[in-house]
């Protein structure tokens, strides 16, 4: 691997890591216990900061080792960690993350413009240390003995001080030598123990021989008092990782030491080693106990028989091995692959389908049984090949929801609200473009909910709810497609002054009679708000109708339902992939159109009396719409009969009338041309086996059109057929 492909990686992970730190940040509000929330920042900024040394950007470096002083403070319990220091430390996250993107953009060096934006933050993080001029202060926490709960008087750690120390890859370059403090402990006292931990060491050929990539557990017998030993490293203060437990520390001392080390052997015997509950000497003899008994037997269990360390240190010991464990198989199954490979290897089985179906009509046609056994396999293997490929672009909706964690708690503070964000449905799949795309229609979303929609906690104390409003974002499949919505518990829309404003804009008659929903569809017309104030978020009537119309270049549909003084929910139905889909095939005229087969309730045989665009389905009414009349086809029916395909969107049921079914068909979707953009009741193409090609029914727009009986002359799309048939 050469060190551009390093840079990348390095990059990559930068912002992954970026997002871990941010959710955790935001998740300490919401969580009683944040031990473990802390320790996960921490090391995101200490691995941040670790990982800059190697490709030597200092800047990144500088600002990232104040930031990891201030977390490793507030991990060993000196300091308390408020909003403010919160807000102060997403701040910094979004910083490093500028200056990540410099790194991409080949800035390697700070420039002024960084300097000038990180000293702010810098000035904050000192004033939180004490540290106003620069400096770093004493970071380590202190450890209170207590005697009802000491480690038994046989363990190394149990008499001696235990020194755990992880040098930060640096060390060498800046002059210092690791081992000129082991050897500057011994003047203290004597080195009862130590062991080297070469957890970190890559392999030969990867290995830079400025960088420091060893650890070490150490038992030191003294008279000094802790603040001695700290001194010894106060040269390297936020470059070494130091835990020191004094001698007959607490049970809770050790487990927490446990859960705090690094990547460590999964080995629980040299995991207790290493924090001190137990010596090399016990380890060995426990080991030789193990494999003189049956194998059933565990070394845990060794260890309590011999009375060498308390119950509660081999459960943290197992525990920790266990996490080690799930974490390597987790990483061992998992592969980077560049998403521009994924969208190649997804149109080459799109060319893979076109060209089995072409296979499939000639095999059809020269009524060869056994060509026409093998097309049937080879069709067979081209569908779980098609579903294998699709599935390597599904990705979890959860990490585009928790991205609104960080803009609710933004937000919040800025218009001086209290919003709490209930997200649920993250691990509802869907296709990596439609996540990608779906992003920015959501966040005018949101924040339209926040601003317009939560009322203050001054009113609403006044209508009796709860002063901290709720906005839920949740995702779930439903009949091929995917559904979004965001709610609110806020004041809801006013149907009057929509009705005002609209008319008043001429966007309707006055006294013209409409439905809850095409009332509230007035919303999303452009350039439409009942705001009565403009603020920075919202108000000058721009945002819905964008939204609408990027879901609609999605193949999406949007809606919105209200309750004034309740709230307002907003659903988005999005397709699960614009690539293939399972398709069945139409005819009217010998005009061939494909409908996706998740929206197909049935298929029925068409009757309906003269002049009738309904049909009388098993009791209820289904109106339909004929697709000869839709887009204006001049050829009479067939004598044998029409058809109705019943179509279901969105809870609602509509007919589509037909010539002739001619059964499903993998479908590779081909967007349309720009001169065809405009076009109604068409989503897209697709190319059947004898290369003609059949047109994609938008279903939505059908069954709207349908349940709304709204008649009307034949669309532009009859152009577009005129051009299929020739």
């Amino acid at each position: 691997m050469n060190l551009d492909q390093a840079l990348l990686i390095f990059i990559a992970e930068s912002r992954e890591l970026l997002e871990d730190m941010e959710s955790s940040l935001l998740a300490l509000e919401q969580t009683d216990d944040k031990t473990e929330l802390i320790n996960s920042i921490f090391r995101a900024a200490h691995t941040i900061k670790g990982s800059s040394g190697l490709f030597s950007l200092d800047h990144v470096v500088a600002f990232t080792h104040v930031v990891e002083n201030v977390l490793d403070k507030v991990r060993a319990g000196t300091m308390s960690i408020s909003d403010e220091l919160v807000a102060t430390l997403l701040l910094c996250c979004d910083h490093i993350k500028a200056l990540i993107d410099g790194v991409q953009a080949g800035q390697t060096e700070a420039d002024d413009a960084s300097t000038a934006a990180g000293a702010p933050l810098l000035l904050q993080l000192h004033a939180a240390l004490g540290t106003p001029g620069g400096g770093v202060a004493a970071l380590v926490p202190e450890h209170e003995v207590d005697s009802t709960q000491r480690m038994p008087g046989k363990g190394g750690g149990s008499d001696h001080w235990h020194i755990s120390m992880q040098f930060g890859p640096e060390v060498l370059r800046m002059g210092m030598d690791p081992l000129s403090f082991i050897r500057y402990l011994s003047t203290l006292g004597r080195i009862v123990d130590i062991l080297t931990i070469p957890d970190r060491l890559p392999e030969p050929n990867a290995m830079e021989p400025e960088l420091c990539y060893l650890a070490y557990e150490l038992e030191l017998d003294t008279q000094s008092d802790k603040a001695a030993i700290e001194r010894a490293f106060e040269f390297v203060q936020g470059d070494v990782r130091l835990r020191i437990l004094p001698p007959n520390s607490q049970v809770d001392e050790y487990i927490r030491l446990i859960k705090e080390s690094p990547e460590i052997s999964e080995r629980i015997g040299e995991l207790m080693v290493r924090c001190g509950a137990l010596t090399r000497q016990e380890l060995d003899n426990a080991l030789s106990a193990q494999a003189d008994t049956i194998p059933q037997r565990q070394l845990g269990a060794i260890l309590l028989e011999q009375q060498s360390v308390p119950a509660e240190v081999v459960d943290a010991a197992l525990t920790k091995q266990k996490q080690v464990k799930e974490v390597q198989a987790q990483e061992s199954r998992s592969v980077r692959v560049d998403a521009d490979k994924l969208d190649q290897l997804i149109n080459l089985v799109g060319e893979l389908i076109i060209a089995g179906a072409n296979v499939n009509m000639i095999a059809h046609r020269a009524k060869v049984i056994e060509l026409e056994e093998a097309t049937s396999k080879l069709s067979i293997l081209v569908e779980e090949v098609r579903d294998s490929a699709l599935q390597l672009r599904m990705v979890k909706i959860g990490a585009t929801f928790n991205r609104f964690q960080r803009v609710v708690h933004d937000v919040a503070r800025d218009l001086g609200k209290d919003i709490a964000l209930v997200v649920d449905g993250e691990d509802t799949e869907l296709d990596k473009t439609v996540v990608e795309k779906i992003g920015d229609p959501l966040m005018h979303l949101v924040r339209n909910s926040m601003d317009h929609g939560i009322e203050s906690a001054e009113l609403r104390a006044a209508r009796g709810k709860p002063l901290k409003g709720t906005l839920k974002l949740n995702a779930f499949h439903d009949s091929g497609a995917i559904v979004i919505t965001v709610q609110d518990d806020g004041g809801g829309l006013k149907k009057d002054r929509i009705l005002a404003k609209a008319t008043e804009r001429g966007l309707i008659e006055p006294g013209q009679h409409l439905s809850d929903s095409d009332i509230y569809g007035l919303v999303f017309e452009p350039g439409f708000s009942t705001a009565e104030t403009i603020t920075n978020l919202s108000g000058r009537g721009v945002g819905l109708d964008v939204v609408k119309r990027n879901i609609t270049a999605l193949r999406g549909t949007v809606s919105l339902d209200s309750e004034e003084g309740v709230g307002t929910t907003v659903t988005v139905r999005l397709p699960l992939t614009l690539a293939i889909i399972d398709g069945f095939l139409v005819e009217v005229a010998k005009r061939v159109f494909a409908i996706p087969l998740d929206m197909i309730e049935e298929c029925v045989a068409y009757t309906a009396e003269p002049d009738h665009d309904y049909t009388n389905l098993r009791g209820q009414v289904l109106p339909f719409i004929k697709l000869r009349d839709l887009f204006g086809i001049k050829n009479p029916p067939p004598l044998k009969g029409e058809n109705i395909v019943v179509l279901k969107y969105a809870g609602q049921k509509a007919g589509l009338v037909v010539d002739t079914l001619l059964g499903e068909f993998q479908t590779v979707i081909k967007p349309l041309g720009q001169m065809f953009s405009q076009v109604q009741c068409i989503s897209g193409s697709t190319i059947l086996g004898s290369g003609d090609v059949a047109l994609i029914l938008d279903v939505p727009q059908l069954v709207k059109r349908s349940v709304s009986s709204q008649h009307r002359a034949p669309s532009n799309a009859g152009r577009l057929l005129e051009g299929q048939a020739s």
